[in-house]
């Protein structure tokens, strides 16, 4: 046999394995880098995906997975994150040497740019947004596994994560990444009965609660003009004869004049007091001690108020002890229960006259009978002064 026969053969062979080699060893290099790029992509999104709400729920039925998640998520998020990071940014930049070379090798340098632009595609799509689409839609089913791939890349990673962990502590000076805010709450209320998992009444009490504490009496209280009050010298007899007055079973008690009120009365006291023949004594002999609010007080603190001297009525004064209307237990939990609280981005010229319009509403579902005073607001056909409403 001719050796110079034989060597073109032998080249020929060793050229074919030798692109064969490549060719197996760029398809590792690209499975490898976009497997790792997506798993770290699906548990990024998972466990940012992860709600604390969540995690307080699963510690009733299942408690290791739930110290797990808040471990991950809230403890260790910047280890957990440094860990998902290093690994996807080590399987790009070893894919994107490894195959670049091998694609060369395979294909030869005229077909390398297309290679890189279908590869920068399936990075794209099958790294990236398929992934943490995933990720974000099915968290709760993915949220076990991700834990047990997080604390392992942790661990694997650790020595390159304390140094990332000491870095990021530098530029956040030690803060948590996110605390909730009474706004988001608020927000994610709105955002629910949207969404169809709570109803409106629902959403109503949840948005009013956490702008409770912001509320002020003289907002939701009854305002001084549609009052109604019994003189202290008024009989009792005259007090029930009074068709404005009967429907409120507490009465403020006055002197002089409004700003001089001295207590409340109950009307069944007053019935009482009728039915055994003491209707010619004055309103002031069953006077009972009244809560005297400033205007300014929060609901939240004048709902503690009234809880703890068992009180249902209060007396909202000024800065000068001047009254300036009348609020009730009933009040306070209908703002809370059924009445939108007005925030600092709400646009109401005069808060007195809103009050005046709901006081006007629930006086029509009373069967109060209301006139228009010179201002136009509704006004007892009596006295000025003001009750809480019957039982």
């Amino acid at each position: 046999m001719d050796p110079a026969s034989v060597l073109p053969d032998t080249l020929n062979t060793l050229t074919s394995v030798s692109l064969g080699g490549d060719a197996f060893l760029l398809v590792l290099y690209v499975v490898l880098a976009l497997l790792f790029s997506f798993l770290c992509s699906v548990a990024e999104a998972t466990l940012l995906s992860i709600t604390p709400s969540y995690i307080a729920g699963l510690r009733e039925t299942q408690p290791k997975k739930a110290e797990m998640l808040k471990q991950l998520k809230e403890d260790k998020i910047d280890q957990s994150l440094a860990a998902i990071l290093t690994v996807n940014t080590i399987a790009h930049t070893v894919g994107a040497i490894g195959a670049g070379s091998k694609a060369t090798a395979v294909f030869g340098s005229a077909w390398f740019g297309l290679f890189s632009a279908v590869m920068t595609l399936l990075i794209l799509f099958l790294s990236e947004i398929v992934p943490k689409t995933l990720g974000a839609v099915y968290w709760r089913q993915l949220a076990g596994m991700t834990g047990t791939f997080v604390n392992l890349l942790i661990k694997s990673m650790y020595p390159l994560i304390v140094v990332s962990e000491k870095l990021t502590q530098m530029i956040s000076g030690g803060q948590k990444l996110h605390h909730f805010s009474r706004d988001e709450f608020v927000a994610m209320a709105g955002i629910g009965q949207e969404q169809g998992m709570i109803n409106e009444r629902e959403s109503k009490i949840i948005r009013n609660l956490f702008l409770f504490k912001s509320v002020e009496a003289s907002t939701v209280m009854t305002p001084r003009i549609v009052v109604a009050a019994l003189q202290r010298d008024t009989k009792v007899s005259d007090a029930l004869s009074t068709p404005e007055k009967t429907p409120f079973s507490r009465l403020p008690i006055f002197g002089d004049n409004l700003d001089a009120v001295t207590g409340f009365v109950l009307r069944e006291d007053l019935l009482v007091a009728q039915n055994q023949g003491k209707g010619d004594l004055p309103v002031s002999t069953f006077q009972r001690e009244i809560v005297a609010v400033l205007s300014s007080t929060l609901l939240s603190r004048l709902l503690e108020t009234l809880l703890e001297q068992r009180q249902h009525i209060a007396l909202v004064v000024g800065e000068y002890g001047e009254t300036k209307g009348l609020v009730t237990l009933e009040d306070v939990v209908e703002t809370l229960l059924g009445i939108e609280i007005l925030d600092e981005g709400d646009k109401v010229a005069d808060m007195q006259q809103m009050a005046r319009q709901l006081w006007a509403k629930r006086a029509e579902r009373m069967g109060i009978k209301l006139h228009k005073d010179e201002d136009g607001d509704a006004e007892n056909a009596g006295s000025a002064g003001a009750g809480s409403p019957r039982d």
